[in-house]
């Protein structure tokens, strides 16, 4: 279970091209969100008082609106346009735009934001 893909501009670029799982998408904000799953029980615990308390088993952001616009709350407002300047993403077309890729890119957004945050670099 302890299994979560690098941060980095690839990883990024891999989620919002749908070459990575929703799983390990999860996965990845699950970690970085501080979910942590006991080994023998199984069991999730989170720090953050607030996600413990909405979602104490941490949620499928690829198949929960509720899940994923939490998250979208969750990213600070001088944070929201990361997708465009740090990494050149101008979104998806029109044609393209499906509520699993929009989640997509929310929680690459998120993921983006989190490395703003904590100063970690995404080489």
């Amino acid at each position: 279970m302890g299994h979560h893909l690098p941060l980095t501009t690839e990883t990024l670029w891999s989620i919002l091209r749908e070459t990575i799982d929703d799983d390990a998408v999860n996965h990845m904000v699950w970690h970085y969100l501080g979910y942590q799953q006991n080994a023998e029980t199984q069991e999730w615990s989170i720090v953050d008082p607030d996600w413990a308390a909405a979602y104490p088993v941490p949620p499928d952001f690829i198949e929960s609106r509720p899940a994923t616009v939490k998250l979208t709350r969750s990213i600070p407002a001088e944070n929201k346009q990361l997708l465009k300047t740090q990494l050149g993403f101008e979104g998806y077309t029109i044609n393209e735009l499906t509520p699993r890729k929009t989640r997509r890119a929310t929680a690459v957004n998120w993921l983006l934001s989190y490395a703003v945050i904590h100063n970690i670099s995404l080489d």
